[in-house]
């Protein structure tokens, strides 16, 4: 298992918890094409990302667009989607559509976690998802 950070300071603490750490940023989705190679499945858990309104409206939206038109070139066969946190609930449901959009025009399986039952509109503990 593999999980990123924007920062370097946020590597310690994926490491911490027993994960590979790598540096990719949401913002720039080929910081994190490039780590996809060797990975069947990606979990875009940003439902609380922080940042400014720009930032947070191009990772639920334009930049995780491109992404998923990307991802069908690569071994990835799931995406999950965090559609739950303190990100406006209208960015999120931006976000889910676009997933839901891309499974319906490459076959890609996904999940949107925070629509229905997998959290009951809760924030999500991603130990549990290992």
């Amino acid at each position: 298992m593999r999980g990123t950070s924007r920062r370097e300071a946020g590597l310690a603490a994926i490491e911490a918890a027993g994960i590979e750490a790598a540096l990719a940023d949401p913002d720039r989705p080929a910081t994190v094409l490039d780590l996809v190679a060797d990975v069947a499945a990606v979990y875009w858990l940003l439902g609380s990302a922080t940042g400014t309104v720009e930032n947070i409206e191009a990772i639920h939206g334009a930049r995780l667009e491109r992404l998923l038109e990307h991802l069908v070139e690569t071994p990835v066969r799931r995406f999950v989607y965090e559609a739950v946190g303190s990100v406006d609930a209208a960015l999120l449901a931006r976000g889910a559509a676009a997933v839901r959009s891309a499974s319906e025009t490459w076959r890609i399986p996904v999940e949107i976690l925070g629509e229905g039952a997998e959290t009951g509109g809760r924030p999500i503990n991603i130990s549990k998802l290992r």
